[in-house]
């Protein structure tokens, strides 16, 4: 499948700008691997093979990407219930990693790798890394965690190919994790976005600033952010920050990536084809229409996946980016429709009340949302840190601040909710992705 399909783009592009392809060239290398992927699935995985069966169709069928449409979605239950080899496509003796999830609940969510698909995804991320400015002299800290889940070895495999000098530090160890960061005068630091703010936080606890560092970029993900969170971290620290985009049921780390223009985040779609949804409908919205993002792997071995409803909710960005690559853009994730919380009717989103937050002055990047029941009716309570400047003023000063938090939600989200201002340090921070809500209405029924 693979030597097929490379030959097709070794015919338009070289090995090194694949990001800046033709777009009728893409549309054929897609169309390629699209058709090689499908038959792929057809013939070794028996659940989509059913599926198939089920709407009369066979791999033959798909002439025209457009046909893509036609094909059965595959969702996350799907991996927990063939738990755990039950959608590979390759034979054990094929397989040279597998990587489990961390999921909280039933079965976790195994995914497969042969060689083919580990180049494939070292490839991605050196081309994420690269488009956020990384580059062969950089001295790269990567803090996302290695073992079973795949952010740890997808950034560092990228950094390498691009020439990098990693250190693979994983997670946790704050105080380790900011000496080394000054010691080795790092310059690109790789973690979710709220294990960085807590190593900013933590750094002016030892007393020195992230800004007084070779630290430039930043490479985030793993969890939602805003763009008022990025506008925090490149005030406080200096760096410039990045997003970007991966989940394991696809890859791991490295389906899509910002470039230097940060207007979008352009998706490796020669092997990644991305389509958005209507969430209730299933059918296709308008570009530039918010709906579901669904990916189909095109280059996938050892366990293709065939439109994965990733249950993230973004639209596509119309027009093209000035940086020149011909990659379509998505806009960056906030939120997934599995993420909201319905509060007396109306659907809230934690990036929601983490932008209002942050766009009053004095605030700081931690907070948690803590939903109750009284009396059969939904309360939340949004707790807050404030610097110590406003935390140490006088009553009435944080009475003021209070109502701007309380009057900013409702701005965002249409729903006047509780606030409780609490001192720096007190919420709890994470060393990977931040728990940002707390629900107890099952709990205190």
């Amino acid at each position: 499948m693979i030597g097929v399909s490379e030959a097709i783009a070794a015919r338009y592009h070289p090995a090194s700008a694949p990001d800046f392809v033709p777009a009728r060239h893409l549309k054929e290398l897609q169309l390629a691997r699209l058709q090689a992927v499908v038959q792929r699935a057809w013939e070794h995985v028996p659940l989509f093979r059913n599926r198939m069966d089920e709407r009369g169709m066979a791999p033959g069928d798909v002439r025209a990407l457009e046909d893509i449409a036609r094909l059965p979605f595959t969702v996350k239950t799907d991996l927990r219930d063939t738990y755990p080899f039950g959608l590979f496509a390759s034979p054990m003796s094929e397989i040279v990693r597998l990587h489990v999830s961390s999921g909280t609940t039933g079965k976790p969510i195994v995914v497969a790798y042969t060689k083919a698909d580990v180049d494939v995804w070292t490839s991605v991320m050196l081309r994420t890394l690269a488009s956020c400015g990384v580059t062969h002299g950089d001295i790269v800290q990567n803090a996302y965690g290695y073992g079973l889940f795949t952010g740890g070895l997808g950034a560092h495999y990228g950094a390498e190919a691009l020439g990098a000098t990693v250190i693979p530090i994983s997670g946790g160890n704050t105080d380790r994790q900011l000496m080394i960061m000054r010691d080795f005068k790092v310059t690109v630091f790789c973690s979710t976005p709220s294990y960085f703010t807590h190593l900013a936080d933590r750094a002016e606890q030892l007393g020195f600033r992230m800004r007084d560092l070779s630290l430039r970029v930043g490479v985030f993900g793993a969890e939602p952010w805003s763009e008022s969170m990025r506008r925090h971290m490149e005030s406080d620290t200096g760096i410039q920050a990045f997003d970007i985009y991966g989940l394991s049921e696809i890859t791991g780390p490295g389906v899509g990536s910002e470039c230097p223009w940060r207007t979008g985040l352009h998706v490796f779609e020669d092997h990644f084809y991305p389509e958005i949804v209507d969430p209730l409908t299933q059918e296709p919205v308008a570009e530039g229409v918010e709906g579901e993002l669904v990916l189909t792997t095109l280059s996938k071995m050892a366990m293709p996946m065939i439109r994965y409803r990733t249950r993230d909710i973004t639209a596509f960005v119309p027009g093209e980016c000035p940086c020149g690559r011909t990659l379509r853009r998505i806009r960056r994730v906030g939120r997934r429709s599995d993420d909201m919380m319905i509060i007396r009717g109306i659907n809230v989103f934690p990036s929601q009340v983490e932008s209002a937050l942050l766009d009053v002055e004095g605030t700081m990047p931690h907070y948690q949302i803590i939903l109750t029941r009284e009396k059969g009716l939904d309360q939340m309570e949004v707790q807050v840190e404030v610097t110590p400047e406003i935390f140490g003023d006088t009553v009435g000063a944080l009475e003021e601040m209070n109502q701007k938090l309380v009057y900013a939600i409702e701005r965002t989200v249409g729903l006047r909710v509780a606030v409780r201002l609490v001192m720096p340090h007190t919420i709890a921070r994470s060393e990977g992705k931040a728990k940002r809500v707390i629900d107890r209405r099952n709990v205190e029924e």
